[in-house]
């Protein structure tokens, strides 16, 4: 009866002396949506940017060809289209206090 009691008493000091220090219990592990939810993240970011690649690099094949230049419009639309598609990738991940207004 003794030993139970020290028992619950240890854990229970045990758990305080863990919440004091910042080490409460390890969290659960993720459920299935939870786990979906992040591959469903990871690929729309990749299809965000590979999109924005794509269409600027069409867009400046398409000009190159056009007006018979250099590669120039090619380099300067897919540059175009990275800047994009970070900023498509950076608008998904922030958290919604950080947007700008009406976004």
């Amino acid at each position: 009866m003794n030993d139970e009691r020290d028992e619950g008493s240890f854990d229970q000091r045990l758990n305080q002396a863990r919440e004091r220090q910042g080490l409460a219990e390890p969290a659960a592990t993720p459920t299935g949506e939870e786990v979906s939810s992040a591959w469903n993240l990871g690929a729309r970011i990749g299809v965000e940017l590979a999109a924005a690649l794509v269409v600027g690099g069409i867009i400046g094949y398409a000009l190159d060809r056009w007006l018979h230049t250099t590669p120039i419009f090619l380099l300067v639309f897919f540059v175009l289209g990275a800047a994009a598609g970070m900023l498509n990738v950076w608008r998904l991940i922030s958290p919604p206090s950080q947007r700008p207004p009406g976004k």
